[in-house]
């Protein structure tokens, strides 16, 4: 039953020829036989999880996702499990009240299974910087899942829940599900709540789900999406039933191909991948045009600049005297703060608060955040502009597939380039998705990113839905005992 999708277990949920019970035990079934190989999960709550659906099973219900064990990253407040972020200055922390969309979830009757992996605080780009455990690729093992959503990616892609919720900051959902053959969806900033989300990038972060199929993303879509009072960047906007136009064609939608996504440095492999699924797409029914987005080459150094500011003020609050981890030995007050600070945080976390702090420094403000914000106006701008000419922008998710684990972890310029071609989605605020697209020659997952203007999640889903029908590739499974 694990290696069902959500809708297919609905169906029979419905029919009444599998019980929420046997689903739970199914999966943490799955999850006994592959956890020591994919390492996803940091907390799993056995008991929990089996009464909740024992409780469904007797209640019965309609809610959308009545009965299916899901799993989320550990970056969501929950009352009922600890909320680490993947670090040690929050190891044991149980959160007094839940995340928005973990209240969704649960409101529509989804059985929270357990909670996985990621960067400590959502800070990098393979789940190498998590505090306790470094997910391992399902497809291969010793290579990396990608991150920050690192353990949510592996979780899904090994059968070890029927979907998962992630954050992405500069690409943290679309990279993993990219490098483990799953689909990955971040919405428009503003389109699902960040109340309950530890915050690492504030103008950036975007909740999203992790999903067996394009199906599945649009059913989680339909639960997670709609505007709260309680998150001030929560934009009031009419959430539409994601599922209803996926299955119309792609005829009169326009595909753009930014040149900028197609440089130097990006994998042939993955070039052939998405240009196989590009004449797919042109199959369904879509016009291909040429785009640019002329600003792209700033990317990277924009949002690494205006990313660790906002992480800098963000993770201020981590200071040993509220919550989280505390340094006993401190003689003083600030010796306090610096040493549960300095043993609390790990190398990146530490890295990326150094440079936020410096970019917002007297002196330094105008001609670094100020400059970057600037900038990013600019790219904006380019995407405004390219959206007047084509419905979608297609491109790779990531310039190679997975690699291996600390192949590059001593290179962090090398792992900030490896998010090149998601950054700038967060950046613009707009929506952006992965969906499989191919393989690579050592058979790890390629995926093809697609982006378009803000709150026009559907024509994503629909476009996804129509390259999943060709490519038959969200239905492989990696080889697991």
């Amino acid at each position: 039953m694990y290696s069902m999708t959500i809708h297919e277990a609905k169906n029979k949920l419905a029919a009444k020829e599998i019980t929420s019970v046997q689903l739970v035990e199914s999966v943490l079934s799955r999850i006994d036989a592959v956890e020591n190989h994919t390492k996803a999960y940091l907390t799993l709550d056995r008991e929990g999880a089996l009464a909740a659906a024992r409780q469904a099973d007797k209640n019965g219900g309609s809610g959308p996702l009545h009965g299916i064990p899901l799993a989320v990253k550990d970056v969501f407040c929950t009352r009922n499990m600890p909320t680490t972020c993947g670090s040690k200055i929050l190891e044991g922390f149980v959160s007094p009240y839940d995340a928005t969309v973990i209240e969704k979830l649960t409101d529509s009757g989804a059985i929270l299974i357990g909670k996985v992996a990621m960067d400590e605080f959502a800070m990098g780009s393979t789940s190498e910087n998590c505090a306790f455990q470094v997910p391992e690729n399902p497809w291969k093992a010793g290579y990396v899942t990608g991150g920050s959503s690192g353990g949510s990616a592996a979780a899904v892609a090994a059968d070890e829940c029927f979907a998962s919720l992630g954050s992405d900051t500069g690409g943290s959902i679309r990279q993993p599900a990219s490098l483990c053959g799953i689909v990955g969806l971040k919405p428009t900033y503003g389109r699902v709540s960040r109340y309950g989300l530890v915050a690492f990038a504030s103008s950036l972060d975007q909740v999203g789900p992790l999903t067996k199929d394009v199906r599945d993303c649009a059913l989680m879509m339909n639960v997670i999406a709609g505007h709260d009072p309680r998150d001030s960047t929560s934009i009031k906007q009419n959430v539409p039933d994601f599922t209803t136009s996926l299955t119309d064609g792609l005829q009169g939608i326009r595909v753009g191909i930014p040149g900028e996504y197609f440089a130097e440095g990006l994998d042939p492999e993955v070039e052939k991948a998405v240009q196989n699924g590009i004449n797919m797409l042109r199959d369904a029914g879509a016009e291909i045009v040429d785009v640019s987005l002329p600003h792209t080459e700033y990317c990277v150094a924009v949002y690494y600049l205006i990313a660790p500011a906002e992480a800098s003020s963000n993770l201020a609050r981590f200071d040993g005297v509220r919550f989280g981890y505390r340094d006993m030995s401190a003689d003083s007050l600030i010796d306090m703060y610096r040493q549960s600070r300095s043993h609390g945080f790990g190398d990146e976390v530490k890295r990326r608060i150094l440079i936020g702090t410096y970019a917002l420094s007297a002196g330094y403000y105008d001609a670094y955040y100020k400059k970057a914000s600037q900038v990013r106006t600019l790219i904006k701008n380019d995407f405004a502009s390219t959206f007047s000419q084509c419905d979608l922008i297609v491109s790779p998710v990531t310039p190679t597939p997975a690699w291996k684990i600390g192949e590059k972890a001593d290179d962090p310029l090398a792992l900030y380039l490896s998010d090149i071609l998601t950054i700038s989605s967060n950046l613009a605020g707009i929506p952006g998705l992965s969906v499989p697209c191919g393989f690579s020659g050592e058979g790890l997952p390629i995926g093809m990113q697609m982006q378009a203007a803000h709150f026009n999640e559907t024509t994503l889903l629909k476009a996804a839905w129509n390259l999943e029908q060709r490519t038959g590739l969200t239905t492989k499974k990696p080889v697991l005992p």
